[in-house]
């Protein structure tokens, strides 16, 4: 799978890169959710592993532009964040993430909780 990780942490973005790239993935990275946008549209990942708590744009505000574009709207989206208590469950599906991930990610599970995730979600392009 091709993942794009949009994270502003670089200790965070290295670790979950390295941990993806032995698991067989493709690894794209963005450190800014206004950068990704565009790195989005021209990469066509396969899913996106996105940072909330990014500085700018928040990976909420992200995910909603994301899901109103149709070339991106189908691209599975797993929210992470090391702020529960501020980024509710709610309000990440209701911004169009397909799964929502708390900090410090397990690396152990990590490729297969992506996997599994966008198996979930059939994309219509």
């Amino acid at each position: 799978m091709k993942i794009l990780i949009v994270e502003d942490n670089p200790t965070d973005l290295k670790l979950s890169e390295q941990v993806l790239s032995e698991a067989g993935h493709q690894i794209i990275s963005a450190e800014l959710a206004e950068q990704s946008f565009a790195k989005i549209k021209r990469t066509k990942p396969d899913l996106i592993l996105m940072d909330l708590n990014l500085p700018g744009m928040t990976g909420l505000k992200l995910a909603k532009m994301l899901r109103d574009d149709k070339e991106t709207m189908d691209v599975p989206i797993i929210a992470i964040s090391a702020y529960v208590e501020r980024f509710s469950r709610a309000a990440v599906t209701a911004a169009g993430c397909d799964g929502y991930l708390a900090k410090p990610l397990n690396t152990r599970t990590l490729a297969h909780q992506l996997e599994a995730i966008a198996l979930k979600k059939p994309r219509t392009a």
